[in-house]
Formats: C-alpha cells, sequence, structure tokens
C-alpha cells in the first residue's frame, strides 16, 4: 500500500457536520447571552443593594421602589411584575428574586432559563 492511497485529514461530510454542530451551539449561545447578561446586572444590583445601610430601615415598598429605578437606570425589565417578593419576619428582610424566560430558538422550539435568587438583610 503506497502512501498516496492513503487518506488523510477529515472528510468533506465529516467537516460539514462539525461545522453544523458548531453552529447550532454558537446560535443557541447567542440567543441566551442577553437572558444571562440582564441576569448578571439584576443580581449585581441586588447585591449592591443589601449591602446598603439604609436597606435595613426602608419599608417593603421603599425597597421595591429602589429596585424599580435601579433596573429602570440598567435598562432591564423583568419578565414578570411580580418577580421579586420581598417578606419581613423576625428581624430579617427576606428579598426573592423567582422569574424565568423563555426565548425562542428554532421554529416551534423555545428555550426556558429560570432564575430564582435570594437575599437577606439582617434588620436588627
Amino acid at each position: 500500500m503506497s502512501i498516496r492511497n492513503k487518506q488523510r485529514g477529515v472528510s468533506f461530510f465529516a467537516l460539514m457536520i462539525i461545522l453544523i454542530v458548531a453552529g447550532v451551539f454558537f446560535a443557541v449561545g447567542m440567543k441566551l447571552f442577553p437572558v444571562y447578561w440582564d441576569h448578571s446586572l439584576v443580581t449585581s444590583m441586588m447585591e449592591e443593594l443589601v449591602e446598603e445601610p439604609e436597606t435595613k430601615k426602608d419599608s417593603p415598598n421603599e425597597t421595591r421602589l429602589k429596585i424599580s429605578k435601579r433596573l429602570r437606570i440598567n435598562q432591564v425589565t423583568l419578565p414578570v411584575k411580580d418577580a421579586v417578593i420581598i417578606d419581613e419576619k423576625e428581624g430579617v428582610k427576606n428579598i426573592i428574586l423567582k422569574y424565568d424566560v423563555t426565548v425562542p430558538m428554532f421554529y416551534n422550539v423555545d428555550a426556558v432559563v429560570k432564575f430564582h435568587e435570594q437575599y437577606e438583610v439582617i434588620i436588627r
């Protein structure tokens, strides 16, 4: 058997399959990136809010107003109006951020991304 007859490298069809799979992963990543970027903005905003000393004194309505102002400044809209739940019990203010985002992928295929974060502010 000579070296000329021996096949080397990737065939055209194998290369096409690799490119198609890589393209699908790239397309999915590009569609999900904005959702995760917005969530990272929201979590950083919530962490800053929890660390502020004024948050301990604020009522739940004042805290909700601060959150909505910061969301507007960052140009982020939460998909559900009740995504932020504020609960005060026994000297602890719990701020729960719970929502999900549906992202259309291809034709009738959607991706659902769920987020659930909980923050505690000790009032005492």
